[in-house]
């Protein structure tokens, strides 16, 4: 009876949802594509987070369904969000899309971006904000304002943004969030980059309303990415009182020397060794004050939509290219397999999509590429490895049996079901977490015997991934396998003789 019922409310959602994309075909719907940079999942009010004030996320998230576990597969360096956005904008896996990265170039030459498939589909395209793909956007998409690249001028690595605050007196007389003399977000002008994408969103929106071409828009903020500036308002919102020390806080991280994620790691810098509870306070303080700062320019953007007369038709999709840590785990960077770390807030609000939904099936945030072709009546080119989300919004529960997550040949993961297997090949440390009992992956249960089918489990599961996903790495022999991947990837052409990692 139960299973009946099931089956039927399943189809019931199909029908409807399906009924409401047929609506929307008879005049093509408009797609507006947020996406924010190193936005954790859980930095959203709606979702029980407290901690931060994001009132316009949170009337999407009441406005239409929230994807709870929405995964980045991982990254071939530091800068895990060019990664991130290489298989965003290719439509590929990571190992796949990293093959590609040095000679993108010819994906634009066969018109196989992102934005051109949604040309090809009738749409206007543009694009403003943060790129950080080795091609420019102007060469395919029709209106672009205002791209940036990947770290906005600041200080240099060992300068007044970094290794701070080591106490009290340190910060009073320290680096400033709003100070606008320290470049980073804030122009020439005083104005702050966040509010430019804003003005230029909302600009493509008043002009958008005198047009009958449906329109893709993909705005991308810098937000909430180091260096974590915002007018002193904002940050004035947080008090260090207000800010929690978090669940899963260390001073230090017992593996950060074995997995990438040493002093030497650009985003490891900006706290000190080893972490304070002060020292994250202050992180975090900024941290949420920045993506506060973004949510009212997101409101902004939502509001010139309703002006527009377009919003009944258009689906709003807000996403990130990956989370962070921001004092987890005695980490402060993104390059790490832990959830705060690997899941980014997924919004999809429009035509047919339930208000106030959620869906708690696992998926890949790179899956809106071919929901949003598959939206716009376009075909998914079989060279995208990444699903449509149109199921699940319709009510199934069925997408990927199993995540994949990796970082250069450091570290590899699997989380299936309620299950999380981290490895740490140069050191053969395995590390096991069940997500459902322990959320905040606290306890390793790799060392009870108890545990030894399920991690053996784990590891067919993720040896099956990676030849599914082309991974390059031998276990046996992670630096030789990892310089044949690099090598035929061409990423070895450029080096520089640098003793700081590098990272966006």
């Amino acid at each position: 009876m139960e299973k009946t019922f099931i089956k039927n409310a399943v189809a019931l959602g199909t029908v409807l949802f399906c009924s409401s994309m047929a609506l929307a075909a008879e005049e093509k719907p408009n797609i507006l594509f947020i996406f924010a940079d190193d936005h954790s999942y859980e930095a959203i009010r709606a979702f029980g987070y407290l901690d931060i004030d994001t009132p316009n996320l949170d009337k999407l998230v009441n406005r239409g369904a929230s994807f709870t576990h929405a995964y980045n597969m991982g990254a071939w360096h530091g800068a895990v969000c060019v990664a991130s956005r290489t298989m965003l904008t290719t439509g590929r896996s990571v190992w796949n899309a990293g093959m590609l990265e040095q000679n993108i170039g010819q994906e634009v030459k066969q018109d196989h971006m992102w934005a051109q498939q949604m040309k090809h589909a009738g749409y206007k395209t543009y694009f403003s904000g943060k790129w950080h793909v080795k091609v420019k956007p102007e060469d395919y998409f029709d209106v672009v304002k205002d791209r940036r690249g990947g770290m906005l001028p600041s200080t240099p690595m060992g300068g007044a943004a970094y290794n701070r605050p080591k106490d009290e007196a340190d910060y009073e007389a320290g680096w400033k969030p709003w100070d606008t003399t320290q470049k980073g977000y804030w122009g020439k002008d005083g104005k702050h980059a966040s509010e430019l994408v804003g003005d230029n969103g909302v600009a493509f929106l008043e002009q958008a309303a005198k047009e009958d071409q449906p329109f893709f828009m993909h705005l991308a903020f810098n937000a909430p990415h180091d260096p974590r500036q915002s007018p002193k308002e904002y940050v004035d919102m947080y008090p260090l009182d207000r800010i929690k020390i978090p669940e899963n806080y260390l001073t230090e991280y017992p593996y950060k020397d074995d997995i990438g994620c040493s002093k030497g790691l650009r985003d490891e810098a900006l706290a000190p060794f080893p972490r304070t509870e002060y020292a994250v306070k202050v992180n975090r303080q900024e941290y949420f004050a920045i993506i506060t700062h973004m949510d009212y320019q997101i409101g902004r953007i939502l509001d010139a939509l309703e002006k527009s007369g377009k919003a009944d038709n258009t689906y709003i999709f807000f996403t990130a290219d990956h989370g962070l840590a921001c004092g987890r785990h005695g980490l402060i960077g993104k390059q790490n397999m832990y959830d705060h770390s690997v899941r980014a807030p997924f919004l999809a609000v429009g035509p047919g999509i339930k208000p106030g939904s959620k869906v708690e099936t696992s998926i890949y945030l790179q899956d809106v590429m071919p929901t949003t072709l598959e939206l716009a009546g376009a075909p998914v080119p079989d060279f995208v490895e990444f699903k449509s989300l149109k199921p699940l919004l319709a009510g199934e529960n069925k997408h990927y049996p199993a995540i994949y997550g990796s970082y250069q040949n450091q570290q590899r993961m699997v989380t299936q079901d309620d299950w999380k297997l981290i490895y740490y090949p140069s050191i053969k440390k395995t590390r096991l977490y069940n997500l459902k009992a322990d959320p905040f992956e606290k306890a390793d249960l790799a060392g009870n015997p108890e545990y030894a089918n399920k991690i053996s489990e784990l590891e067919k599961t993720m040896a099956q991934l990676q030849k599914q996903y082309n991974d390059p790495l031998d276990f046996g022999n992670p630096k030789e396998s990892w310089n044949a991947y690099r090598e035929a990837a061409g990423m070895n052409k450029k080096k520089k003789n640098t003793t700081t990692k590098k990272t966006h």
